[in-house]
């Protein structure tokens, strides 16, 4: 298989036991998920669970009257399609390709029945779900108490931990429809980064040229998030092959 599109690009599948990823491999599918493509709507039963590997896919809340934000962030550390195993078929928000690539898509049972098995894959789902659902709280809490400007910096450092580099390609009036505020916000935030040399921003290409200034910029969500998955995920790649 081609080194660009490879299973074990994804996290989760590269900390599989051998013998979990070889009953999982051969129903495995590579999908090219381009830039908008929405994987899964509210209430809709869930057909596939998917792996990403170079791409980004946001969990995001419409309201009513349109009005949307991002819950979480799921790239190549990660799944989507938790519900699948968690108990229900279905999910009450959108999955929603930010950032185009690849990934693997499995059908939704047989994911389910690997799951009850009980095994090293089930530890290893659960401990993903358990740091997914802190990024999703300390989502909420940043969105309630932080600047946007610190928002901004956490999506961004998020964004880019789960890419294989420091470049995004993503419209203002995207991010500002992901992190829930206003595109002259965004405009303002984004203004401050880069006059300060942290970011270049041009013609909806975001490129983070100094990270650890970034980081010194963000407020403690994104470490919290980090510390958690690093936590929880970690340990298991020495059980891997």
């Amino acid at each position: 298989m081609s080194k660009l599109n490879d299973p074990h690009q994804n996290h989760l599948l590269d900390a599989l036991l051998d013998i979990d990823f070889e009953r999982l491999n051969p129903n495995l599918e590579l999908v090219e998920l381009p830039l908008g493509k929405v994987l899964y709507e509210p209430g809709e039963k869930l057909k596939y669970v998917y792996f990403p590997t170079t791409c980004i896919v946001s969990l995001l809340y419409v309201m009513e009257n349109g009005a949307s934000a991002e819950i979480a962030v799921v790239g190549n550390e990660g799944i989507l399609g938790i519900s699948i195993f968690m108990g229900g078929d279905s999910t009450p928000s959108h999955a929603v390709v930010q950032s185009a690539g690849h990934g693997y898509r499995i059908k939704a049972q047989i994911l389910k029945n690997e799951f009850n098995q009980t095994g090293p894959l089930q530890r290893l789902l659960l401990r993903y779900t358990q740091a997914l659902i802190t990024q999703m709280a300390q989502t909420a809490v940043c969105n309630r108490h932080h600047t946007v400007e610190q928002q901004l910096c956490r999506w961004l450092l998020l964004s880019i931990d789960r890419l294989s580099s420091n470049e995004l390609h993503m419209a203002q009036e995207l991010i500002a429809n992901m992190l829930g505020v206003r595109r002259e916000g965004v405009t303002e935030a984004a203004g401050k980064l880069q006059r300060a040399g942290l970011i270049d921003y041009t013609r909806g290409r975001i490129t983070v040229i100094d990270r650890p200034g970034l980081e010194n910029k963000v407020c403690e969500c994104y470490q919290v998030v980090k510390t958690e998955f690093d936590r929880l995920l970690p340990s298991l790649h020495a059980t891997a092959r």
